[in-house]
């Protein structure tokens, strides 16, 4: 009961800090954040294969990153990610929401901690479904994914044009190993 209490005393702290933190962002950058205009929710379900990412604590060091979204009958969407880190297979499951669906059907909400949920913005996505370009309303966050564990160069060539183009860092994309 002790740690109980330990907890939910700190949870006005722990709150305070992800706010913080998922505020933050680099006021140097100016970056283009506008998402996709059309979204099939239920196309877009399924595995998906970390091609690159902006590094960051929660996913320091993973290779073979994947995420997985299902559809649940509530209308919510299920977020399993899974990679390597350190040898061992880690994963995590979340929850994620299309807030706005009319307005902004590119712009999901996702969390894997409690009610904190971040941003999850589709800013590119392939007509076929077969990669896509994910960043959040900062320049915190981006990542590359595609359903098979590569992408052809051309592809990826064209993604890293976009990137840089919205006003992106290039030389902060770390390339997963698959």
């Amino acid at each position: 009961m002790k740690k109980y209490n330990k907890f939910l005393n700190a949870l006005p702290i722990i709150a305070a800090l992800l706010a913080h933190s998922s505020c933050q962002t680099n006021k140097h950058v100016s970056i283009n954040t506008s998402t996709v205009k059309v979204l099939n929710i239920p196309h877009f379900m399924g595995k998906w294969y970390e091609i690159a990412r902006y590094d960051h604590t929660f996913e320091k060091g993973m290779t073979h990153v994947t995420a997985e979204y299902s559809l649940e009958s509530n209308g919510k969407i299920r977020v399993i990610n899974r990679g390597i880190k350190n040898g061992k297979p880690k994963e995590i499951v979340g929850k994620a929401k299309q807030p706005d669906p009319v307005e902004y059907p590119g712009r999901l909400k996702v969390s894997f901690f409690l009610w904190f949920y971040s941003d999850y913005y589709i800013l590119e996505l392939d007509k076929d479904y077969q990669y896509a370009l994910i960043g959040s309303s900062s320049d915190k966050y981006l990542w590359i994914l595609s359903r098979t564990p590569e992408l052809p160069k051309d592809i990826l060539d064209k993604l890293l044009a976009n990137i840089k183009q919205r006003g992106y860092d290039l030389s902060r994309l770390v390339y997963v190993k698959q």
